[in-house]
């Protein structure tokens, strides 16, 4: 085969810096934001915050008015942004006009902070269970044998090791002088399942719960059968077989509802009681209200600080000087311009994607969940003229405040299914339904998933069964036979 030579032409899209700056983002959510504006605030001089001087002097507003956007004044926000190419390098009089991110509440950012972090202490059970154990009087060898038994409690409060194991973990270590015995073991036991929170150091559910019952007094009604339920029956109560368990506690019915009501009252983790977590805050993104009858959104003030170019550092570049100071000024001056421009971008991507999705999904804000519409990303992307991609890196882990509650940009997609009269139902407003049936339902005869297939069959939504067991499911409902309950 002959060698030769070919030139060929073609197009090829380049992801430049800056493009990858604005996907960057566009995908990030609110908390990775304030990171990313910070590492950029800390790396970069000619940046700074905006000094917020000009409240004091705003015009005093009616009462109950508030600051918001409606869909007429922001849709042109993008033809009235000034372009930040076109800007001389040195005009920094007009740094400060241009090139500022609006976004205010940058000075009570630390106070709020401050209010986050206090009355915060992360403290596990077992730090709990040993600052009980330091409290009692006890021998060396049972002091031991106690910090053994801790150290296999799991964070709901269990014990997962048998004493047989703990017996052999004491005698590979050495730190008893003679050999354990289970007796021992067992009597530490007993004493560590008096601390707090009643319960702990259970080796199994029915332990725990028994631990916990104990300490109520005995005259509570229900209180010796439910002892005999948890002891022998509590496969059957979990079961919610409650035909077997009448034959076999030979109980009325008024006795065994007093009964499950005592045992619904004990807590079978009680090592959540104690465990801590941080509190994880969702920061929205957009705030939707309703203003005479209109739905207006406006992004968060409170999301990110107010940026401006560093009109000192903007004032000492030169055009003509080629010194190395000179251009560092100069290419920080351009990243910053390229920084503040993809902020820009990012606020009004989210706020149009926010406007046609409470344009599409006008039903759900003014009547909840059942009358949610199908959407899907393609329908948003068709509306503004924009990939599918872009859609999908807005929409993601971004949240939007609404009179309803704080929902995930996802939330206001799902699928469709069609009705009887040729129309289309979302998922969501399907799964809305099928809560409502259950929320009232008899407890003493659920319903179960054909039936409730047949009922949403008569409301024209032609749905299989195996579809209502997935969307009951997903909402965590267990099935008909966990969900009986005595009348």
């Amino acid at each position: 085969m002959k060698q030769t030579l070919q030139l060929k032409l073609g197009q090829q899209l380049t992801m430049t810096p800056q493009l990858q700056q604005a996907i960057k983002l566009l995908q990030l959510p609110s908390i990775d934001l304030q990171n990313e504006i910070q590492q950029v605030l800390d790396s970069n001089p000619m940046l700074e915050v905006e000094e917020d001087l000009g409240s004091s002097v705003k015009q005093e507003k009616e009462p109950g008015e508030s600051e918001v956007t409606s869909f007429e004044s922001t849709a042109d926000t993008s033809n009235n942004s000034t372009d930040t190419n076109e800007t001389p390098v040195d005009s920094a009089d007009d740094w400060e006009s241009n090139y500022s991110i609006s976004s205010k509440g940058a000075e009570t950012a630390p106070d709020r902070e401050i209010y986050e972090r206090q009355d915060f202490n992360e403290n596990s059970l077992n730090e709990h269970l040993m600052w009980q154990l330091n409290l009692i009087q006890m021998s060396d060898k049972d002091r031991t044998i106690a910090t053994a038994i801790i150290d296999a409690i799991t964070d709901d409060g269990y014990l997962t090791e048998n004493l047989t194991t703990i017996q052999a973990t004491l005698a590979d270590t050495g730190d008893t002088e003679n050999e354990t015995e289970l007796d021992e073991i067992e009597a530490v036991l007993h004493r560590i399942q008096q601390f707090d929170p009643i319960g702990v150091a259970a080796r199994n559910p029915a332990e725990c719960l028994k631990l916990q019952l104990q300490t109520y007094p005995q005259s509570t009604p229900g209180y010796e059968l439910a002892l005999e339920i948890i002891d022998q029956h509590l496969e059957l109560l979990a079961a919610h077989d409650y035909a077997r368990l009448k034959r076999a506690t030979k109980a009325d019915e008024k006795s065994l509802r007093d009964a499950e009501l005592l045992i619904q009252s004990l807590n079978p983790k009680p090592g959540a009681l104690v465990t801590t977590s941080r509190t994880e805050y969702i920061v929205p993104d957009v705030f939707v209200t309703k203003k005479s009858s209109t739905w207006r959104v406006e992004l968060n003030p409170d999301l990110a600080p107010k940026l401006k170019i560093n009109s000192i550092y903007a004032g000492m570049i030169r055009r003509a000087d080629k010194s190395d100071d000179n251009n560092y000024l100069k290419t920080n001056l351009q990243e910053a311009r390229w920084f503040l421009k993809s902020l820009q971008s990012r606020n009004e991507t989210i706020l149009k994607v926010a406007k046609t999705i409470v344009e599409q999904q006008r039903a759900f804000l003014d009547y909840g969940d059942e009358a949610m519409k199908p959407l899907v990303l393609r329908d948003v992307a068709e509306a503004l003229d924009m990939h599918e991609s872009t859609i999908s890196r807005v929409t993601n882990q971004k949240y939007m405040h609404t009179p309803r509650g704080i929902y995930e940009f996802k939330h206001f997609f799902s699928s469709h299914v069609s009705t009887a009269d040729g129309g289309e139902c979302s998922a969501t407003a399907i799964r809305a339904m099928i809560k409502k049936l259950i929320n009232n339902e008899n407890n003493h005869k659920p319903l179960s998933d054909s039936k409730i297939a047949q009922l949403l069959d008569e409301q024209g939504i032609n749905v299989a069964r195996r579809t209502v067991a997935k969307y009951r499911e997903s909402m965590s409902i267990p099935p008909s036979n966990e969900r009986k309950r005595l009348a």
